[in-house]
């Protein structure tokens, strides 16, 4: 029986638009090209780092975001707050919560980004990150973190995320239940995919999560 929900963060929790809009903007390229691109390297089974590469060859991520901070240190930059949130996500969580899960958010995300959700006040039982922890997916060690903090046994944890290869698949592996859920470029096209199968869900959203685990 699953106790305990795990979920992970972009395209999960939040909705990066607003994120790859302005970095659109930063690249000068038009918004419809950049996302048009990300598209193209989630069919392609490609890292959206990729899609730097296709869009400015040569293209330094980390130096450029150094550079983006010292021109705008007051914006947003690459960083998400409340107003990103799925509009399903907080009542979700809420009837999830009364349902009596224990709720765990764990993903890929730099620093900045746990204060962020921490400000959120989501009713989650704890928040953890890629960078405190210093170990990211798809690595096992990630999902061992996952299982240790949540105290349960791997087959009582439900981790939802919206890739098969950063989410579902290591997460099977490592003894969980799974749920891929069909949100951003990757979980649509991922749904598609014939290991999608090895998910126990797939579900559009929040409202298909609660109903299912009812």
């Amino acid at each position: 029986m699953v106790r305990a929900l795990v979920f992970d963060v972009g395209e999960t929790l939040i909705d990066e638009t607003r994120i790859w809009s302005r970095w659109a903007d930063r690249l000068g390229v038009t918004r419809f090209t950049m996302l048009g691109v990300l598209g193209g390297m989630a069919a392609l089974g490609r890292s959206f780092e990729e899609a730097f590469q296709v869009l400015r060859p040569g293209f330094d991520v980390e130096a450029e975001q150094e550079a983006w901070k010292r021109d705008d240190p007051e914006g947003m930059r690459v960083d998400f707050d409340a107003d990103d949130l799925y509009p399903d996500v907080r009542p979700g969580l809420v009837a999830l919560r009364a349902l009596g899960y224990e709720l765990i958010i764990a993903g890929n995300q730099p620093p900045q980004a746990y204060d962020a959700l921490v400000a959120m006040d989501l009713p989650v039982d704890s928040i953890h990150t890629s960078d405190g922890w210093g170990v990211a997916k798809p690595a096992p060690e990630f999902f061992a973190r996952v299982v240790a903090v949540s105290g349960r046994e791997p087959g009582e944890i439900l981790y939802v995320g919206d890739r098969l290869d950063n989410d579902v698949l290591p997460a099977r592996t490592a003894g969980m239940r799974t749920a891929l859920i069909r949100r951003g470029p990757w979980g649509h096209l991922h749904a598609l995919r014939p290991e999608a199968a090895d998910a126990d869900l797939v579900v559009d959203g929040f409202p298909a999560l609660v109903t299912a685990l009812s």
